[in-house]
C-alpha cells in the first residue's frame, strides 16, 4: 500500500507540475510585462515543491496527528522506515507484543475513522515536526547502536537519518531540528573510536580520543552554543550540549560531570524518561562515587522499563564493579547479558565477566 501511495503522491505531483508550468509559460506569453503575475506563479510551485524528497514525504504523511505520537512514530518506523518490530519495541522499551497491538489498533483506527492520508500542506508541516524528528532520531538510534544482530553499527541508516535531518533543517529551520543535527554530529565524532580492528565494542573511558573528528566536533559545538545562546532549550539541544561536554574533554579524567548532570537536570525537566535518569545516575557516580549511582539506580530499577532493559544491569554491573563488590557485579552482568541480543555487547559483557571471574578465584 505504502509502494502505491508513493506512486500515486508522485504522479499527482507531476501532473500539478505540468499543469503548473504549462500554465505560467501561457501567462508569461501573454503578460509578458505583468512581473507581478508571474512572481505569483512562482510561488505556487515552490510551495507545491516543498518536500522535495519521497521519504520525508511519506514520514511526515505518516505522522498523522490523528494518533497519538507513540503510534504516529511506531507505525512510521515500521511502514515507512522498515525497521522491525523488534528494533522498534527495543526503542520504546516495551515488549514485541504491545508493540504489535498499538500498529494493529492503528491501522484499525485508520481504516475505520478514514483519515485521510495525503501529502499535508506547508502550514501543516510544524504541527508534525516533533513526531517526525523522533522518527528520525530512532533510526538514527538503531543505526548508531542496533539494537541485536552481528553489527553495532548500520551505516545505511545512520546515513539516512542524517540526510533527512539536513533536508528537513533546509525546509524547516528550527532549535529542535538543529538541536538533533549536532547530536548526531557530536555522536558521528566517535565512530572510529567505538570499536577496535575486531569489531569489539570499546566504552567511552577507553577510546582513544585522537581518533575523534574534530571537524565534526567542531561544527556540533558551534550548532550547540549557537541554540543555547539563543534561549532555546530542547531535548535535542540537551542532549547534543552533553555530548559536546564529553567531546571537549580531552581525557576522561577531565569530563565536566558538574555540567553534565546540570544538563540532565534540564533534560528531565523536559522529558522525565527512565533512560534519562539511567544516564544521570552514571554521572552523578563519576562525580560522587560508584555507591552514590548505586544508590539511585536501586530506586530505578523499581520501573518495570528499566526492567527489561539490559544497559540498566550493564550500568549496574560496572558500577558494582568499581565499588569492588565483585560477587554481585558478576550477577548483574549476567543479566544484562542475557537481556543482550546485539554480538558486539554480547563479547564485551563476556569479557568483563571473565575478567570479574579473575578476581574472584
Amino acid at each position: 500500500p505504502w509502494l502505491i501511495s508513493t506512486g500515486r503522491f508522485k504522479a499527482i505531483d507531476r501532473l500539478r507540475r505540468e499543469s503548473r508550468f504549462s500554465s505560467l509559460e501561457q501567462h508569461r506569453e501573454k503578460y509578458d510585462q505583468d512581473t507581478e503575475l508571474s512572481a505569483s506563479f512562482e510561488q505556487e510551485i515552490l510551495d507545491q515543491e516543498s518536500i522535495e524528497d519521497d521519504q520525508l514525504r511519506l514520514i511526515f504523511t505518516c505522522c498523522h496527528p490523528s494518533l497519538s505520537q507513540n503510534v504516529q512514530v511506531a507505525l512510521t518506523l515500521r511502514e515507512v522506515c522498515g525497521l522491525t518490530t523488534e528494533q522498534i519495541a527495543q526503542a520504546f522499551l516495551i515488549s514485541v507484543p504491545t508493540l504489535a497491538q498499538r500498529i494493529v489498533r492503528a491501522k484499525s483506527k485508520i481504516k475505520n475513522a478514514r483519515i485521510p492520508y495525503k501529502i499535508p500542506e506547508q502550514e501543516q508541516l510544524v504541527e508534525r515536526l516533533q513526531s517526525v524528528l523522533r522518527v528520525i532520531y530512532l533510526v538514527y538510534n538503531e543505526g548508531y547502536s542496533a539494537s541485536s544482530g552481528d553489527q553495532l553499527l548500520s551505516q545505511h541508516l545512520t546515513n539516512e537519518a542524517k540526510r533527512l535531518v539536513y533536508l528537513l533543517n533546509d525546509l524547516l529551520p528550527d532549535e529542535q531540528v538543529s538541536g538533533l543535527l549536532a547530536l548526531m554530529l557530536l555522536h558521528d565524532s566517535r565512530a572510529k573510536a567505538r570499536l577496535n580492528e575486531n569489531g569489539d565494542l570499546i566504552p567511552l573511558e577507553e577510546q582513544d580520543r585522537n581518533l575523534w573528528d574534530q571537524s565534526l566536533i567542531e561544527q556540533g559545538c558551534q550548532l550547540v552554543t549557537q541554540i543555547l545562546e539563543g534561549g532555546s532549550l530542547t531535548a535535542y539541544s540537551l542532549q547534543a550540549a552533553i555530548s559536546a561536554v564529553h567531546a571537549e574533554a580531552k581525557h576522561f579524567n577531565d569530563t565536566d560531570w558538574e555540567q553534565i548532570i546540570g544538563l540532565y537536570d534540564a533534560l528531565l525537566r523536559l522529558e522525565n524518561n527512565p533512560v534519562i535518569q539511567l544516564n544521570q545516575s552514571v554521572a552523578i557516580a563519576m562525580r560522587d562515587g560508584a555507591e552514590a549511582g548505586l544508590i539511585l539506580l536501586e530506586s530505578l530499577l523499581k520501573d518495570k522499563q528499566l526492567q527489561s532493559y539490559h544497559l540498566t544491569y550493564a550500568v549496574q554491573a560496572d558500577l558494582l564493579r568499581r565499588a569492588e563488590r565483585y560477587e554481585e557485579a558478576l550477577s548483574a552482568y549476567h543479566q544484562a547479558l542475557g537481556l543482550t541480543q546485539q554480538q558486539p555487547e554480547k563479547r564485551f559483557l563476556k569479557r568483563q565477566i571473565l575478567k570479574i571471574e579473575k578476581k574472584l578465584k
